[in-house]
């Protein structure tokens, strides 16, 4: 990703199809629910901070485009979502780099894929090529991949009440978001770039409402997270169109840390807007007119792009304090109900 000020050709609608008018009513007048404290007390005590652990064990490795590292962390992730019986979906392509010509696969993971709105978590799981040092990646993204998966391993249970819902949950893990040289428009979000011109090119009849939609229309919001997981991680709002979302995250921070179920006083969710914007997957999407809620710590810390991006690097407090976030934002925005029963009986995980 690069820090820049997004100009006006890029948040414009430049690939604007179709007024999708009432189902966009539907997705900006969503309502989440708001969890009771014995809910939020629950789903904080679903962390498994040991296979958040057992992810990096296998995924925190140099996993450059075309290599056998590569190779590996993509059939590791596609083996966590078939364990938990996600239907997968590998879009795999061809593109010319300045390495040559290579092959991406994005991994696409979906609770119901029948569903007519989805919420997107997505990061990227490749590493960046350097001739001089050995890069893995933590923080850039080996963390956020892993907590993608931890969230949807904790929450199994939940998320299979809500299985057939028409509101469903969509994981992206993103291929080729480095740059191989030095970025640029052909040179940086290879999977992002073919994927959102993929959904843009797959039409449909929405079961909602009828009208004729695109696969990108069927996205309430994307949420990129990126650089997560280092001491000094923290988040500011960086779109007025998901603002409140990104608030919401910084209220549900609040309330479990009045509640006591958060490690430390310090706040991640910063309630203060990013001036100008950050480049990075979700631009495409973005052009796309998906409502984007970037979840990227800025500043970007000094051990970016570095070979200090290491195990050494990740804040295990902070990740799973920022998985607690998560697994409530996700419950309350799919509107998962947490049975009483269940609220009231803490469950004992292994942390």
């Amino acid at each position: 990703m690069i820090s820049t000020i997004l100009k006006s050709l890029i948040v414009a609608t430049v690939f604007f199809e179709g007024n999708c008018n009432q189902l966009k009513k539907i997705q900006m007048s969503h309502q989440s629910t708001q969890l009771s404290e014995n809910a939020m007390r629950y789903l904080s005590k679903l962390s498994n901070v040991k296979y958040t652990n057992e992810v990096l064990d296998n995924i925190l490795i140099p996993r450059v485009v075309g290599t056998s590292g590569h190779k590996k962390v993509f059939e590791y992730i596609n083996k966590e979502l078939k364990n938990l019986n996600w239907a997968i979906e590998v879009d795999e392509f061809e593109d010319d780099t300045p390495m040559g010509r290579l092959t991406f696969k994005n991994i696409i993971a979906t609770l119901n894929p029948n569903a007519d709105r989805y919420l997107v978590l997505s990061c990227h799981y490749d590493s960046k090529y350097f001739e001089d040092i050995v890069f893995v990646g933590a923080i850039d993204s080996a963390v956020p991949c892993a907590m993608m998966l931890n969230l949807i391993k904790v929450l199994d249970k939940e998320l299979k009440l809500i299985q057939s819902n028409s509101l469903s949950l969509k994981l992206i893990f993103f291929d080729g978001e480095e740059a191989f040289v030095e970025w640029g428009p052909k040179d940086s979000i290879y999977g992002a770039r073919h994927l959102a011109q993929m959904y843009q090119n797959k039409k449909e009849t929405s079961g909602l409402t009828g009208e004729r939609i695109n696969e990108n229309q069927k996205i309430d919001m994307l949420i990129l997270l990126d650089l997560i997981g280092h001491k000094a991680t923290r988040f500011l709002s960086t779109s007025r169109e998901t603002e409140n979302w990104y608030l919401r995250l910084a209220d549900i921070e609040t309330r479990l840390g009045n509640l006591n179920l958060l490690e430390g006083s310090q706040k991640r969710f910063i309630k203060r807007r990013q001036p100008g914007g950050i480049e990075d997957d979700h631009i495409p999407f973005l052009q796309r007119n998906v409502p984007i809620l970037h979840l990227i710590s800025i500043p970007f810390g000094s051990i970016w792009h570095t070979e200090y991006d290491n195990r050494d690097a990740v804040e295990m407090s902070v990740v799973e304090n920022i998985n607690k976030v998560l697994r409530i934002f996700v419950a309350e925005y799919l509107n998962i109900n947490i049975e009483e029963d269940e609220s009231e009986t803490i469950p004992e995980k292994e942390l």
